[in-house]
């Protein structure tokens, strides 16, 4: 279930040997994107923990509501305490979104009722916290 990306630059990246991307090209990405390279988090149990390592932070999750994609996170620069937040879900920058995923290569978005507060660089790796 745990999944790991290859260490290679992807569409969302900043710095540099960034580059930009046609509209076209990341509609194809997610249009065509197996969607095995991640998991849902309303497939999961309430109360379950996992990390996620992206491009520059790596955080912690505690599913309060799977169902309704509510999370407790630490991590990054904007979490450095235990921060109840919605996980909206899995973007590459623009208006689509795998709602309540967690996908390698794409950007978590997190949202504060109807307002999105914050999204991420690409996840790299998801895995379970160790005891």
């Amino acid at each position: 279930m745990w999944k790991e990306a290859a260490m290679h630059s992807t569409v969302g990246d900043t710095g540099p040997g960034s580059r930009s991307c046609p509209a076209r090209a990341l509609l194809d990405r997610w249009s065509e994107s197996p969607w095995e390279n991640g998991i849902q988090i309303d497939r999961l149990g309430d109360m379950q923990s996992l990390k996620v390592r992206t491009l520059n932070s790596l955080y912690e999750f505690t599913i309060l509501s799977a169902n309704e994609g509510l999370v407790l996170v630490r991590g990054g620069l904007h979490f450095p305490e235990w921060t109840r937040i919605g996980l909206s879900g899995s973007t590459l920058g623009g208006s689509f979104i795998k709602a309540r995923g967690i996908y390698i290569g794409f950007c978590m978005e997190f949202h504060l009722g109807a307002m999105r507060i914050f999204t991420t660089s690409p996840v790299r790796w998801i895995g379970p916290v160790e005891a």
